[in-house]
């Protein structure tokens, strides 16, 4: 079997490409490094320097499966500039259909769980509700079998450590080991449904080995935790800051997995809490 993999130099595509030579698959990476970092290649694993937004139809290399992980991710940074958001979540998202429309191959997206917060609330949620809909499209009109699976506030090894594309548990985790606050956006009282990204790796997995395509799933714990919660973690003689919110974000994200469950036997297995209490006592 053979994958390709874009944004496979990144945390989740790192995490599954893992996964996928461990299952003796041969796989392809493509990445133009603006988010994935070369530190993360693996070794048996073959990486192409190449951007989305540029067509590569007449590349004929011919897969098995295409998970589509390249974009560029957060909220915040989105507003910054709209215009280079839509065109790599958007038009990149078009290019790689239309690649997997030439060679007939099957594709699973990765869409965000912030779609439920609003499509119109931020450049990023509506870009990657806008590769949604070309998913939807190229299925209803070339039946090519693509699968969506929204990803709920993933976190785990190869996660950004540095730079504007960091999520709050590297940022807590950072803070926490040079001894600097806790800082925390808006009130805190915000609630996010941690995902182990093995769990998300695994329910993408499980829709190759199931051949369940044509769906949306929701891939999330089913259980949230305020910011509030986690930042308490870390207090251990750590001032706890309150920072301004960011705009456009959703308030609050819970998961309901009940398709990915009955169709995938899919069921997360790693709690936040204990994976965190595990990195803290080390």
């Amino acid at each position: 079997m053979k994958a390709l993999v874009t944004g496979g130099a990144g945390f989740v595509g790192t995490n599954l490409i893992k996964r996928l030579l461990k299952d003796s698959y041969e796989v392809v990476s493509l990445d133009n490094y603006t988010t994935g970092d070369r530190k993360n290649q693996l070794a048996d694993c073959t990486y192409i320097t190449l951007d989305i937004t540029e067509s590569f139809t007449n590349w004929v290399e011919k897969f098995d499966v295409i998970f589509h992980l390249a974009a560029l991710p957060r909220i915040g940074p989105s507003f910054e500039n709209p215009t280079e958001v839509i065109d790599v979540n958007v038009k990149g998202t078009a290019n790689v259909l239309e690649y997997a429309r030439k060679t007939e191959t099957p594709v699973i997206y990765a869409g965000s769980s912030s779609f439920w917060g609003g499509v119109y609330k931020n450049p990023y949620t509506f870009s990657k509700w806008q590769g949604e809909e070309l998913c939807k499209m190229y299925e209803m009109i070339y039946e090519l079998p693509v699968t969506i699976c929204r990803f709920y506030n993933v976190y785990g090894d190869y996660m950004p450590t540095e730079g504007s594309y960091r999520t709050v548990l590297p940022i807590f985790l950072e803070q926490y080991k040079n001894s600097e606050p806790i800082t925390v956006t808006g009130d805190g009282e915000q609630r996010r449904d941690f995902t182990h990204v093995d769990d998300i790796v695994d329910a993408m997995m499980r829709v190759v080995y199931c051949n369940k395509w044509g769906s949306v799933y929701e891939l999330g714990r089913g259980k949230n935790h305020s910011i509030n919660e986690l930042a308490e973690m870390f207090y251990d003689g750590h001032n706890i800051t309150y920072i301004d919110s960011i705009p456009g974000e959703t308030r609050n994200t819970l998961c309901k997995s009940d398709l990915a469950r009955k169709k995938l036997k899919w069921k997360p297995r790693i709690d936040v809490k204990k994976w965190l209490w595990e990195k803290l006592c080390k």
